[in-house]
């Protein structure tokens, strides 16, 4: 197919939006921390840029996109990329395609760092990222989007990321909760964010650059990129209204963090839908995604683990949700590359959906146990408790975010 300029130009453009992803997440997990914590958190997002882009480019596109073998890892044909150069990818040159991928798996192992803030050892998280990325975001990438990967070829649907962004992030973060355990004194001692102002402004640019994520995906200037856009944006909408009507019902003031967490929601459970439903269905997917989120960060304090930034609450179980309610309301009015689903006379969309969420999460789950505790009897995940009590920010970088 020769390469459309109209799509390529998109395609650079939702590359950038979705690097730009990233620095709104640190903002956005930023202001939740305690002040003597905010650059270590800050770190996790940034220092994800240059690390994972590195793998990326020596070896992790190819594992993600390579060849197919067995329909569950991809080959070494592209190591560095050097093959690509001269490659078309579709309507796009190849190296679009990859630069493009390339920010999926840059943030989706920042997300995993909001449930460890504020006592995870940087070393061990360097370590982690650079790890998991490998083992996991790249082999549950290929399952899932790879010619040839084997949930790809079962049908399941994931338009852009809700299984392999969101729901290997967030169950890794509750294996990394679990396993770390809770922070010095929690939930005894208040663990105040120090600066919402700051994680609203994250949040806006978490939606601002969504619109590269998800439209991005149509991979082309074209009606699927308009439906994926405008059902992002719904589904965010949605996802704010859900969460303050529940939290307003149940704790009679509506919040900004409130807000701030909706919207984001919304945006993790239209993830895995945008390109394949009505704009009334994201709304409806949304809305829901924004009450069951509400209803699983509070869970949190009944069953005892500390996820300091509700990254498994918002982005393990926002991501599940949205899997399986793409398998509800997807219908090929919208998009004939996709499938019906139960609204539309197919249930059975249902098994492949719901065999998608098994297979990632319990995969993911179980990697990132493994190394978790090889790193923990090598380096060490954890800071000490003086370390933890005097802050990240000094302890591991030997700096101060504010000067006061």
């Amino acid at each position: 197919m020769k390469i459309d300029t109209g799509d390529t130009a998109w395609l650079l453009v939702a590359t950038a939006l979705v690097l730009f992803m990233t620095p709104g997440l640190s903002l956005f997990y930023g202001g939740m921390v305690r002040r003597k914590n905010v650059l270590a958190t800050l770190m996790h997002s940034f220092s994800a840029l240059p690390l994972v882009t590195l793998q990326w480019v020596l070896f992790g596109y190819s594992l993600a996109f390579g060849s197919t073998h067995g329909g569950l890892i991809g080959g070494f044909e592209y190591v560095g990329l050097g093959r690509l150069v001269a490659e078309a990818k579709g309507s796009v040159p190849h190296l679009a395609f990859c630069a493009f991928q390339m920010m999926f798996a840059v943030i989706t192992p920042a997300l995993i760092a909001g449930a460890f803030a504020e006592r995870m050892r940087f070393p061990a998280y360097v370590a982690f990222t650079l790890l998991w990325t490998t083992l996991v975001y790249d082999p549950v990438a290929h399952w899932v989007w790879a010619e040839g990967g084997w949930l790809a070829k079962l049908g399941a649907l994931d338009f852009a990321g809700g299984t392999v962004v969101h729901l290997a992030a967030g169950i890794s973060a509750l294996v990394c909760a679990v396993v770390l355990g809770k922070r010095t004194g929690y939930p005894h001692e208040r663990h105040v964010p120090h600066n919402l102002t700051m994680t609203l402004t994250g949040a806006g640019i978490l939606w601002f650059g969504w619109f590269g994520f998800n439209a991005g995906s149509a991979l082309g200037s074209n009606g699927l990129a308009a439906l994926a856009l405008l059902d992002t944006h719904v589904g965010a909408a949605g996802g704010a209204v859900g969460w303050i009507a529940i939290e307003w019902a149940q704790r009679k003031k509506p919040t900004a963090l409130g807000v701030a967490s909706g919207l984001v929601a919304g945006l993790v459970g239209i993830t895995p839908a945008a390109g394949f439903v009505a704009p009334w269905a994201a709304a409806v997917i949304g809305a829901a995604a924004g009450v069951v989120c509400y209803l699983a960060v509070v869970a949190k304090e009944r069953l005892g683990y500390d996820d300091s930034l509700d990254a498994w609450g918002v982005h393990g179980v926002g991501g599940a949700l949205g899997a399986l309610l793409t398998g509800v309301f997807a219908t090929r009015s919208v998009n004939d590359a996709g499938r019906d689903g139960l609204l539309y006379g197919n249930p059975m969309q249902l098994v492949p959906q719901l065999v998608g969420i098994l297979a990632v999460g319990l995969y993911a789950a179980a990697v990132t146990w493994v190394l978790l505790k090889a790193i923990d009897k090598t380096i060490g995940l954890r800071v000490a408790v003086s370390d933890e009590r005097e802050g990240l920010d000094s302890t591991e970088h030997g700096e101060t975010g504010y000067a006061l």
